[in-house]
């Protein structure tokens, strides 16, 4: 029997309930403000004449386990100030500079509505201890997982067993001319740029918690003394599951995203325009709106990650150890079929999805004998016959 199996034990609970809507796990879901009591926090954009008690922050309401913050300035931000650097290899250590040992903070406010029903929402606060891997560096390509290892202060002020979950991921690519794009309705495309307008860009394709594509946007590193930052163009993505369980008024999230890298670690910047649109064939390639899209909301986002040390991510290195196949299989297959250049949709029901089935295929890779292990190709191959619909 496998010893390290033990901290796993509630994976597939986490999914399920991440698929009811509760903000433990998402990806910018994952659960309260680590080690921190925050029901005394204000937000500095806020709703300040709305008289409504259901604006208390929604989202995770525990506390973590202590954390300690690593010194600052880290050595990742020391090492974008080296002298003669090319600006390649600028852009490449700030990407890198993403991967490492953090405490996450996210923070989701909607500043305006577009319609006369509007009223104040309740913004969004939560938290995480997250791993994030370097999985594959190939110089003008960078892929980086996040992984959610959590405790939880429990009444009598113990710490739970530690809560695994594979967390989001990002790709880049240098000066990439082919972006895989969300249409809307579970569907995605591909949009092709021109060479002239490529140069010198980086791609980041976002990845769901299933390793199902979310967005993909491209942008350009700036980097003068101490700041390094990328901003993306204009992506349309689904909604996040911060959203998806508990709003059902508009379909797509057009947002714009920024990277910068900071003396403590790096934030992650949105700008987000709540969208409700009509069918996929309608809708522009590249997130463009047009008249007949209806605008219900902005919204801002600010995600911060503070390098911590003497945190335990052991449990994230082990699970990645055991399913790292698994998840490569389930990479391989997706780049199929975003290099294809098809148009392809998610199809999923109430009861069963990508996002489930994938988890719990992983989790029962994890937990089984090395003798008894299932077949990881036959795995993989069911999710996407069933799932998967290429359309053209």
């Amino acid at each position: 029997m496998k010893n390290m199996s033990r901290p796993f034990s509630r994976l597939t609970l986490l999914v399920v309930l991440s698929m009811m809507g509760n903000s433990l796990v998402a990806e910018e879901d994952a659960a309260s403000l680590g080690g921190h009591n925050t029901s005394n926090l204000r937000y500095m954009f806020s709703w300040k004449f709305a008289d409504d008690s259901n604006l208390a922050p929604r989202g995770g309401t525990t506390i973590g386990a202590p954390v300690k913050l690593t010194a600052i300035p880290t050595q990742s931000w020391k090492s974008l100030q080296e002298d003669e650097l090319s600006k390649f290899e600028k852009d490449r250590r700030a990407i890198l500079a993403m991967a490492g040992d953090y405490r996450a903070s996210f923070d989701f406010l909607e500043t305006l509505g577009f319609y006369p029903e509007h009223k104040a929402i309740a913004p969004y606060q939560s938290w995480a201890t997250e791993y994030i891997f370097v999985i594959e560096d190939n110089k003008d390509f960078i892929s980086l997982q996040h992984i959610l290892v959590m405790q939880m202060q429990q009444e009598d002020g113990t710490l739970s067993e530690p809560y695994v979950v594979k967390h989001w991921r990002q790709d880049w690519s240098y000066e990439d001319r082919y972006l895989n794009v969300f249409l809307g309705k579970d569907t995605w495309g591909r949009e092709t740029l021109k060479r002239s307008d490529i140069k010198g860009t980086w791609s980041q394709a976002v990845f769901q918690v299933d390793d199902s594509p979310r967005y993909d946007s491209v942008g350009k590193w700036v980097h003068v003394k101490g700041y390094s930052s990328w901003t993306s163009t204009q992506t349309w993505r689904p909604l996040p599951r911060r959203e998806k369980s508990v709003r059902d008024d508009y379909d797509v999230l057009i947002g714009t995203n920024r990277h910068t890298i900071t003396l403590s670690g790096w934030s992650h910047e949105q700008d987000n325009l709540k969208v409700v649109t009509t069918s996929p064939s309608e809708r522009s390639v590249g997130g463009t709106l047009r008249p007949n899209y209806t605008v219900r909301g902005r919204e801002i986002g600010l995600n911060r990650y503070e390098r911590i040390e003497e945190f335990d991510f052991s449990p994230a290195i082990n699970y990645w150890s055991a399913t790292k196949e698994f998840w490569k299989l389930i990479r391989n297959k997706w780049q199929e079929i975003i290099a294809s250049g098809k148009t392809y949709k998610l199809v999923e029901t109430t009861d069963e999805s990508f996002l489930m089935g994938a988890m719990m295929a992983a989790d029962q890779i994890f937990h089984s004998e090395e003798d008894s292990r299932p077949d990881e190709t036959d795995l993989a191959n069911q999710l996407f016959e069933k799932f998967v619909e290429i359309q053209r």
